[in-house]
């Protein structure tokens, strides 16, 4: 049996606008962005080699919670991560507002 979930505390640089990330353990996105990289097949194990970057197309809610779709660049994968009360609400609002799959 395998864990769903992982936790990796690590701080990361975005590579999509550079933002210095500090990591807290469930960080899973840029918080400024809203980008991500495709590193894990299930959240936190970085098991994917992909690698790609992960587009923020979207938002849905879930149970009651906002969560981000991102689409992988390279693979096509599509991921759903929570919003955070970090993450920038200017970046979150123009998201709402452009929803394409």
């Amino acid at each position: 049996m395998f864990k769903r979930f992982q936790r990796n505390t690590e701080d990361f640089t975005c590579t999509h606008c550079g933002l210095e990330v500090l990591g807290d353990g469930y960080t899973n996105h840029c918080p400024e962005c809203l980008w991500s990289q495709h590193v894990d097949v299930n959240p936190g194990d970085r098991a994917s080699v992909c690698g790609g970057l992960m587009r923020p197309i979207g938002l849905e809610t879930h149970k009651g919670k906002q969560r981000v779709v991102q689409k992988c660049e390279v693979c096509g994968f599509l991921n759903r991560n929570k919003l955070n009360s970090k993450d920038n609400q200017e970046t979150v609002i123009k998201l709402s507002t452009s929803y394409t799959l």
